[in-house]
């Protein structure tokens, strides 16, 4: 059974940068593409970044230049790293391991003005 586990949100300025971590277990980490989406409240899941098996990344003109995805295959983690954060950046954080259609739980990230 694939399982993730998001970690690294909280509370931060407006300005400042956070790491989220999505570990996964259960499944061949390195075959699955990976995706990072964002709920605000009262608002659907957005699409964040993507990052391939292959090391491809994919991100939403929102996020482009601010967030950055990458991948350790060899600790079956994803990690999103978002600088330059705003207000609305404010919301619950999710990653999908998209070839097994399996989200986490989420990981709440607030950004004050």
């Amino acid at each position: 059974q694939v399982q993730l586990v998001e970690s690294g949100g909280g509370l931060v300025q407006a300005g400042g940068s956070l790491r989220l971590s999505c570990a996964a277990s259960g499944s061949i980490f390195g075959l699955s593409a990976m995706g990072w989406y964002r709920q605000a409240p009262g608002k659907q899941r957005d699409f964040l970044a993507l990052i391939s098996n292959s090391g491809s990344t994919n991100y939403a003109d929102s996020v482009k230049g601010r967030f950055t995805i990458s991948r350790d295959n060899a600790k079956n983690t994803v990690y999103l790293q978002m600088n330059s954060l705003k207000p609305e950046d404010t919301g619950v954080y999710y990653c999908r391991d998209l070839r097994n259609n399996v989200w986490g739980q989420g990981t709440q990230v607030t950004v004050s003005s």
